[in-house]
């Protein structure tokens, strides 16, 4: 039997991303116990790849070095080659992101370490071109370094490790504000004047040049400094956001959906890859935007995404795929390379293109909508389309209603969407994470407050999907990463043969709080206690292997896991939200139903812990900025008592923008709620259902904060007056009931 470094072992995982390397020359490990070894054994050093499917440049240095035959002699006889798919390891992409970016100043994808045998970086980088290029060094010339230096200078190799390592842990790791103070509710105003400054009021967004990515949770904090304070500033640039990526080429006009960033400041020329966390974190900024402003626009949005997302990234049974390539192939009838993967293909047009999918008066109505030019605004003369005119403008210009200028552009949208499904599509990472649904299902539950019950049926099918295959029920833990891997036809299995239903990895914190957040979002929108009780659960995993009392802080990797360099904490909002930021609203939402639990005390020391933190840069921190917040003023308790909540009410909830509620439906008979309690195992009823009783055997609603209630209503709007009442900072409410009942 061959040593396990004797050959790619790629084959053998399913990861789509792992195994479009499987036929790679480079004999390439997945991590794991058998390649460490290896790299003990033989002492060499482990040279790290981390990235994922839909990454570009990863796609250009396999063509470039882990294609070449010469360089995987290299990196096979100097080297333990280690492959990482990102997704599926955000613990280790974390650790050797971090060391890149505090070495070089930078990070991204592919991300390339080089490692002593016990996992300690002594050399970093992204991207590196075969040959020297740019001020880059070639990577063949790299390698030879490297293995040089390993040999004739390995104390300075090891003490540089030893040094990186150390400064890893400072960054991730170590908690030197244990015991602080946390912002208190004022801090709110403060975040959102940060998000201000850095606010581009010329084109939309935050930053002042490119590229421009989406920033969901800066939306959001503004959406709620408004909320608070009513100043207008805060909404314009959160309108002026939404507005800008919702026109631009970031978002899909003919399909639906989001890219993952604008290249540009303008927003026009997007990175074509679609994640499946922007097309949840997104709709919910939308849904958020629609009940502040009732901009129609922002609930459309949030509609054609969820339609993008069930038409092209759900599983059969429910659950979501991972993402869509930004790579497809030249269709034959382009100029150019037919057949050859290239990014954006799928997405742009030509004028004779959008010509041959629709009649002549409405193309060139067309081509003004959404900037459809000869020269094009992308690689060889292709257009991404924008909305480069108003329907105003075109109903002017063409002499029609601005409604018959909507009806025929909505007409056309629908032809060119047939024309596009002609093309060559996007390959699709069908991997299914945990966490990432769990971000998807709250969005869809929030819809199915905000829009339409049946967003919230589509949530519960992936629920159920997750929990039945990633949920161990008798250990009460989860796992990371499904994959139905007798599923092919638009996955990257590059040939390589199926190994039937795969699940890996154990979950991380964002798997629990993500997922635990949709269970209750889902809880709020549907009324089953089901779904509350699998986030009490979720949240009591975190207690138990994520939170530590000596460091006060929730860490990213949980107690029982892999023993790693370093233990990292994720604090930040990155492209997906501070997984910190998530569970500690999460617990504080739970404390409402749990409050003899250590819920409130685990989230209120965690954003103690990182209050200095979070002071000197809130805009880094809006998660935990916004918990903070929820910890100071409390959560707004909308207890219903009812079989089900009436229509109307449901109405009027859509409406509101209520940030912090907690939206909690109980039965209206003492029987059924002792069957709820026996339920999620709790011994008394909690104080958001106990004494709050069905007034006249009508749906009755009870609307609390901070232990000061409103009488019982059966009236939504007057119970919903007592919400402005008891919002943080509203004045007046000496009349306020503070009994607690």
């Amino acid at each position: 039997m061959s040593a396990p470094t004797e050959r790619n072992r790629l084959d053998e995982e399913e990861s789509p991303y792992l195994r479009q390397h499987a036929d790679n020359p480079v004999n390439w490990q997945p991590w794991d116990e058998q390649a460490l070894a290896a790299a003990r054994e033989r002492d060499v050093p482990v040279f790290l790849s981390v990235g994922y499917s839909a990454c570009h440049w990863c796609h250009v240095m396999e063509e470039e070095s882990f294609e070449d035959e010469e360089i995987a002699e290299t990196l096979n006889g100097d080297f333990v080659p280690i492959k990482v798919d990102r997704e599926e390891r955000p613990d280790l992409d974390s650790i050797y992101q971090t060391v890149c970016q505090l070495v070089s100043g930078r990070g991204g994808w592919p991300l390339s370490a080089w490692l002593t045998p016990e996992g300690k970086p002594f050399y970093v980088g992204t991207y590196f071109p075969k040959e020297e290029k740019r001020g880059m060094p070639g990577f063949g010339n790299l390698l030879a370094n490297i293995a040089n230096s390993w040999e004739t200078d390995r104390d300075e190799m090891e003490n540089r490790a030893q040094q990186w390592t150390d400064a890893a842990k400072d960054r991730l790791e170590e908690t030197p504000g244990a015991g602080g103070d946390a912002p208190g509710s004022e801090f709110l105003e403060t975040a959102a004047d940060a998000v201000l400054r850095g606010a581009d009021r010329e084109f939309g967004g935050f930053g002042s040049g490119g590229p421009k990515f989406p920033q969901p949770k800066r939306i959001d904090l503004l959406f709620r400094a408004y909320d608070r304070t009513g100043r207008e500033t805060y909404l314009e640039v959160a309108e002026e956001t939404l507005d800008a990526m919702a026109d631009g080429g970031m978002y899909d006009h003919v399909g639906g959906g989001f890219h993952r960033y604008a290249t540009d400041r303008e927003w026009t020329v997007p990175h074509f890859e679609k994640m499946l966390y922007d097309n949840a974190e997104l709709p919910r900024a939308y849904l958020a935007g629609y009940q502040v402003t009732g901009n129609e626009r922002y609930a459309a949005v949030a509609r054609e995404t969820f339609a993008f997302v069930e038409r092209e990234l759900t599983h059969p049974e429910g659950g979501f795929y991972s993402t869509l390539d930004a790579q497809s192939p030249v269709p034959e009838n382009r100029a150019g390379s037919a057949g050859e993967d290239e990014e954006g293909e799928f997405y742009v047009w030509t004028p004779a293109e959008v010509r041959d999918a629709l009649d002549e008066e409405t193309t060139g109505m067309v081509r003004d909508r959404y900037g459809v030019t000869e020269s094009g605004d992308f690689e060889r003369g292709r257009s991404v389309l924008t909305v480069s005119e108003s329907v105003e403008d075109l109903a002017e210009s063409y002499d029609l209603d601005p409604e018959v200028v909507e009806q025929r552009l909505d007409a056309a949208d629908e032809e060119l969407f047939r024309a596009r499904a002609d093309r060559p599509r996007p390959r699709r990472d069908e991997k299914i994470l945990a966490g990432w649904n769990g971000l998807m299902v709250a969005a869809l539950a929030e819809a199915g407050v905000v829009l339409d019950e049946q967003y919230a049926t589509l949530a519960e099918d992936a629920l159920s999907f997750v929990r039945e295959h990633l949920w161990d029920v008798d250990a009460g833990r989860l796992h990371r990463r499904y994959k139905d891997v007798s599923e092919s036809g638009d996955s990257e299995d590059h040939g390589a043969e199926s190994h039937g239903e795969d699940v890996k990895g154990d979950g991380y914190l964002e798997d629990y709080a993500f997922l635990g957040r949709g269970a209750f979002v889902l809880y709020e929108a549907t009324g089953d206690v089901r779904y509350l009780r699998f986030s009490l659960d979720l949240a009591r995993a975190i207690e138990a292997e994520f939170w530590d009392d000596d460091a006060e802080t929730l860490y990213y990797t949980p107690e029982s896991g892999e023993d790693l360099v370093t233990r990292p904490q994720e604090l930040r909002d990155q492209s997906t939200p501070s997984s910190v930021g998530v569970a500690v609203d999460l617990l504080l939402s739970l404390d409402h139903f749990v409050p003899d639990e250590s819920f409130r005390e685990i989230g209120e020391a965690v954003v103690g812990t990182h209050g200095d933190r979070v002071r000197a840069s809130p805009v880094e921190y809006p998660s935990l900025a916004m918990a903070a917040d929820r910890a100071e003023t409390g959560g707004l308790e909308l207890t219903v008592v009812a079989d089900e909540t009436p229509a109307s009410w449901r109405d009027r909830f859509a409406a509101e923008y209520l940030p912090n509620r907690v939206l909690a439906r109980r039965p209206p008979t003492e029987d059924g709620l002792r069957g709820w309690v026996a339920d999620l195992g709790l011994d008394d009823a909690p104080p958001i259902w106990a004494n709050r009783e069905a007034d006249a055997d009508e749906p009755t609603l009870y609307v609390c904060r901070s232990f000061t209630c409103s009488p019982p209503r059966t009236d939504v709007d007057e119970a919903m007056e007592w919400a402005e009442d008891l919002s943080p900072g509203a004045a007046g409410g000496d009349d306020v009931d503070g009994s607690g009942a």
